[in-house]
């Protein structure tokens, strides 16, 4: 059974493996900062703000996480000092920069009741027991919330967009990525969902 519960109230006792999940499942995205995927939980641990990201618990041990902002709420507060300690002076600034740059801004269609759900991830020991559906689905409940969106999803990365559709998210942004076909995918797709999911 899947058990679903905010970073937060999990604790700083998760911290590590919150971090661990996170790192293992975005990895060919920071191989520009290491391969190393200790090094990267140790430069990232201090830098991910629980209370914005929901993790999915198999038997107590986070199997998937996903983050959840409304707004200007920021879901990483990194720190230069710790970046350069654990990833060098070159990359640590890189990485930096790149955090900053791209997960640090506000989007321009934050309003109240729209949700951006992000970072969807399940541990691949994990992957097809239904785990990224029930942290979905918990999200989609939450309160307040008339419209969540996902952005920035790579167009080959087929199962999550039709593990999104089936859940009633639908394109409604396809961007060009300057150099994409280097790393593999051609374009970024946005999704949102307006209204009740389906059942």
């Amino acid at each position: 059974m899947v058990v679903v519960e905010r970073g937060d109230v999990l604790g700083e006792d998760y911290r590590r493996r919150i971090t661990e999940v996170y790192v293992r499942s975005f990895a060919q995205d920071f191989v520009a900062f290491s391969r190393d995927t200790d090094k990267l939980a140790d430069a990232f641990e201090r830098m991910l703000l629980l209370d914005r990201f929901y993790i999915a618990l198999v038997d107590g041990e986070p199997a998937g996480l996903a983050s959840l902002t409304e707004g200007d709420q920021k879901l990483f507060a990194p720190r230069w000092r710790e970046l350069r300690r654990h990833l060098g002076l070159v990359r640590g600034l890189l990485s930096y920069l790149v955090i900053r740059s791209w997960f640090m801004s506000a989007s321009s269609d934050a309003r109240p009741g729209r949700a951006e759900i992000g970072f969807v991830a399940t541990e691949p020991a994990y992957q097809g027991q239904g785990v990224a559906t029930a942290l979905l689905r918990h999200l989609l409940a939450r309160p307040g919330y008339r419209e969540f969106v996902l952005e920035d999803i790579k167009d080959t990365n087929e199962v999550a967009l039709g593990l999104y559709a089936k859940l009633g998210f639908t394109v409604y942004e396809r961007r060009k990525v300057r150099f994409a076909r280097r790393v593999g995918f051609t374009e970024l797709l946005s999704m949102r969902l307006v209204g009740e999911p389906p059942a």
